[in-house]
């Protein structure tokens, strides 16, 4: 697929009945595209490589192989849920690699950001690298990218791992949502009959929870910080605010702080919640939660997240303050 120029005719996909007619027509040009040949795709459980991995299902079937690689440093359910949406309800050729100690171990002791970042990226391209290698006859690697990927980065999606795959591998790119944006793509998604939980996915950094561990990444603060961003998750959907806010998480630093548990002296870690709105993430502002709404969630983690002794909500506008802390 060599057309990467969006037509300035092209009509936005906000609708269902525009949604459909657009699947219909990629799964035309996928079936001409790919034949009778095998795909390869890195599913990562994300928007992007989700509605593509299901577009490729209804175009060519049992000629996917999806690879979904648990680094470790995913939310809570998220690996579960890729297995259940693309093997058991999908019935998609998936290879799921739980590669956790493996990442664990290289990280540990890493406090610096840029460096667990490299690693994390390295690392997975490596079991990537390693699971494709045991295909064979595979011609076509799909990929997730879409119009601002295009736009910002000439098409190579690094977290899909085209740009770092070996020489010697070659693929020719399968891309069906090259030239959607991401509302678009999420639009498509539903159509696809995709849950909504996957569609509308927050945006996730590559490195997914270990920049949200911040330090040395140990595994039981990344617990802490996956069951805190969980209890988050699940209080501002209760309360109906998940669709009005951009991003939010949790963050739990490298250090303790005094507090007292039961009448003893408790020496534990604290939770730092972070919400933001924004249009263009080059600026991003701090929305006020309702009191009620901040005392649930915090007096969820304190008593159901082992390890915690104070929950914050940090209220730095961007800038001076990133989004994410590392």
């Amino acid at each position: 697929m060599t057309n990467n120029v969006r037509p300035a005719d092209m009509k936005r996909i906000d609708t269902p009945q525009l949604a459909q007619a657009f699947i219909d027509e990629q799964v035309k040009e996928i079936r001409a595209q790919v034949g009778d040949k095998k795909v390869l795709l890195a599913l990562s459980g994300g928007v992007d490589s989700s509605v593509v991995a299901a577009l490729l299902i209804k175009a060519v079937g049992k000629q996917l192989t999806c690879v979904h690689v648990n680094h470790g440093l995913m939310r809570k359910g998220e690996s579960e849920q890729v297995i259940e949406v693309f093997r058991n309800q999908l019935d998609a050729n998936l290879i799921y690699v739980d590669a956790t100690d493996r990442f664990l171990d290289l990280l540990a002791g890493v406090d610096e950001p840029e460096k667990k970042r490299k690693i994390i990226g390295g690392e997975f391209i490596k079991v990537f690298d390693e699971e494709a290698r045991k295909l064979e006859g595979i011609d076509f690697l799909a990929q997730g990218t879409i119009y601002p990927d295009i736009l910002e980065s000439d098409g190579v999606k690094a977290h899909h791992n085209v740009g770092g795959l070996p020489e010697d591998m070659q693929f020719e790119l399968v891309e069906p949502v090259r030239l959607l944006f991401k509302d678009e793509v999420r639009v498509v998604g539903k159509a696809l009959g995709l849950p909504v939980s996957m569609v509308e996915r927050q945006p996730f950094p590559g490195p997914g929870l270990g920049v949200r561990c911040l330090g040395a990444i140990t595994r039981d603060r990344l617990a802490a910080l996956r069951e805190s961003d969980a209890i988050l998750r699940e209080e501002l959907a209760q309360a109906g605010l998940a669709e009005h806010i951009w991003q939010y998480f949790t963050v739990v630093p490298d250090f303790r702080s005094t507090g007292v548990r039961d009448g003893k002296r408790a020496f534990d870690w604290p939770v730092i919640i972070r919400c933001v709105n924004t249009v263009d993430a080059m600026s991003a502002t701090v929305p006020e939660l309702p009191w009620t709404v901040l005392q649930k969630i915090t007096d969820r983690i304190l008593t159901q997240v082992p390890g915690v002794c104070r929950v914050l909500y940090d209220l730095t506008p961007k800038p001076i303050g990133t989004i994410e802390w590392e």
